[in-house]
């Protein structure tokens, strides 16, 4: 009688570079015999890969951990094991809350590269995390007391990751980080992002497009726009994360731009790039923030018409110097700001979107129900931006030509 296969099972919370950990942590439990699946009810080792980012998202993951602290005390899971960033940063209190759980693993012991078929994320999708940690140091973030400092993979590693990704048959290519555009500024010798990505492009001639997620516009140089430009493969898409745009509430966030460079930034942008699609994200509610300060930046909004947003209400967290910032606002006020931004987001995508009408575009299709296909153009990425409404002939995992002819408000419908 053959022996039994043991089985694991994986709850991934939080942003891409949490999934990409998880890939590397089941690669693990993949190369000692087991197998993966998403049954968390019934396997020998469940895995809880938490965030402790916001206040949200803890909520979130320590939810997370009771329901599968349940499952350990059933019987239906036989170990339990919760790593990542709430880990990292509160392992001594949750280890006292939840005396279930079997391990405990932060962030800092995680090792290895993605797993040969992925099995979180879409088979067609790659993930390349070039750097951990940050450099940054804003005031309201809480990322160095989980990651610590800027920490830097080499480019020798990365590129025989990449060439890897790119004989598994990807389509596209997510270079992902906690600030893609600070790489290298820890290793010695010349080494930038536009270096990094002229030799990951070299070795990844396969894979149609290439995205970049997470760019601070304090490092974006004059070189990588010129890059983008120049090389087709890279999506016409840049994660630009402003924040704010008060000098003084910027200024505060120790985010070491002002609202004048960034306006010339992006203006840069756009010129060199035509057709490019901006993402930014901004917080509402920072300590201090009086109704000036918000009308600076919803004014800001209106101005430069990001193509892609997401809003956030400022969530204090304790060891940052943003917590003990006075006064702080009171929660029906950021809730009316969020509100706020987010309706007047919704007037400039949709206005955004208009572009596309009659065009034919290339399209990759992800998924399907029982009435559409959905998939994504270059100027969106994977399950943050909008989708395109697609006929269910389509093949998932691969491109089609659509021609778009409707907007529905942040997602698109084409034909083929």
């Amino acid at each position: 009688m053959s022996a039994r296969v043991k089985k694991v099972a994986l709850i991934s919370l939080g942003c891409f570079r949490n999934s990409y950990d998880s890939e590397s942590v089941l690669r693990e439990f993949i190369g000692q015999g087991y197998r993966f699946t998403q049954n968390s009810l019934e396997c020998d080792v469940l895995i809880v890969n938490t965030c402790g980012f916001i206040t949200a998202a803890k909520e979130e993951s320590i939810d997370a951990i009771r329901r599968a602290q349940a499952l350990r005390k059933s019987g239906r899971a036989r170990q339990l094991i919760v790593m990542g960033c709430l880990a990292q940063r509160y392992g001594k209190e949750l280890k006292r809350e939840f005396p279930g759980v079997d391990l405990w693993r932060g962030v800092k012991d995680i090792r290895g590269v993605q797993a040969a078929a992925n099995k979180i994320l879409p088979a067609h999708l790659g993930f390349l995390k070039i750097c951990e940690g940050c450099v940054n140091r804003c005031s309201y973030c809480a990322i160095p007391l989980i990651k610590g400092p800027l920490k830097s993979r080499p480019a020798s590693e990365l590129l025989e990751e990449a060439a890897f990704l790119n004989a598994s048959g990807i389509r596209e290519l997510n270079i992902i980080g906690q600030d893609i555009t600070s790489w290298g500024k820890d290793l010695s010798g010349k080494n930038n992002l536009e270096i990094l990505l002229k030799k990951i492009l070299a070795v990844t001639k396969k894979i149609p497009w290439v995205r970049l997620i997470y760019a601070h516009p304090k490092h974006f140089t004059p070189g990588l726009i010129g890059l983008m430009a120049a090389e087709k493969r890279i999506c016409r898409y840049i994660d630009l994360p402003v924040q704010h745009a008060g000098d003084r509430i910027l200024k505060a966030m120790n985010r070491g731009v002002t609202k004048r460079t960034m306006l010339s930034l992006i203006g840069n942008i756009r010129k060199n790039i035509p057709g490019v699609a901006i993402r930014t994200s901004v917080i509402v509610g920072f300590p201090g923030e009086t109704e000036k300060d918000f009308r600076e930046l919803t004014a800001f909004l209106k101005e430069v018409r990001f193509d892609r947003l997401g809003a956030f209400i400022y969530s204090r967290e304790e060891g940052t110097p943003a917590y003990n910032y006075r006064p702080q606002v009171h929660y029906a006020t950021k809730q009316r700001r969020l509100k706020e931004v987010m309706l007047l987001q919704e007037e400039i995508a949709y206005r955004a979107n208009q572009r596309f009408l009659g065009r034919t575009l290339d399209v990759l299709a992800e998924e399907k129900d029982k009435d559409y296909a959905y998939g994504r153009t270059q100027y969106d990425a994977y399950e943050v931006d909008g989708s395109v409404f697609l006929p269910k002939s389509v093949k998932t995992g691969e491109f089609c030509r659509a021609r778009i002819t409707d907007v529905l408000g942040h997602d698109l419908k084409g034909e083929l």
